[in-house]
């Protein structure tokens, strides 16, 4: 089962008269292509996740490495949007993303949890294995908040885990 990025307005939801039923079967998009009501078929999570890195380094929009993070969000926490973790075999590194990710909780940036370091370092081109990313907005500041298809994709996969006490891990693709 794959979630929806948006409640959308079909004629399932004009029959039922926006009951919580009609909205919980709008956020499900069929996978195989057949009997959607916008034409789609959804990607795992994982993909989005790989799209939304990809896209932002290439826009200069990532910062990565658990240091250059730190850093980062101490200066201007309110750049951010997402904030990707993966576990790492160092206990020193263990704690401070424990503290980091109670940082981005407090400063409402989203955590996604991700199951490979060397997975997230491939996507973002980087030598060194690293277990942290950061994804800055892509909005300049005073100006209205917009953000792209797949990272509306991941704020509403966000919202949906928001109160979790346990994050899930999103499995990375391979390639």
């Amino acid at each position: 089962m794959v979630i929806s990025t948006k409640i959308r307005t079909s004629s399932i939801g004009s029959n039922i008269d926006g009951s919580i039923d009609a909205k919980l079967a709008n956020m499900f998009i069929d996978t195989s292509g057949k009997g959607t009501s916008v034409g789609m078929v959804a990607e795992p999570i994982g993909a989005t996740v790989r799209r939304a890195l990809v896209a932002a380094n290439r826009e200069d929009r990532a910062i990565v490495g658990l240091s250059e993070s730190i850093n980062a969000l101490s200066k201007t926490p309110e750049d951010f949007l997402f904030c990707f973790l993966a576990a790492s075999g160092n206990p020193a590194n263990h704690m401070h993303q424990v503290l980091l990710e109670a940082f981005c909780f407090e400063h409402d940036i989203y955590i996604i949890k991700v199951d490979s370091a060397e997975k997230l370092s491939r996507m973002l081109g980087t030598q060194r294995v690293e277990s942290c990313a950061l994804l800055q907005k892509s909005w300049p500041a005073g100006c209205a908040e917009t953000v792209t298809d797949v990272e509306d994709q991941l704020v509403d996969y966000c919202e949906e885990h928001w109160e979790s006490p346990i994050k899930p891990i999103i499995k990375l693709p391979e390639k």
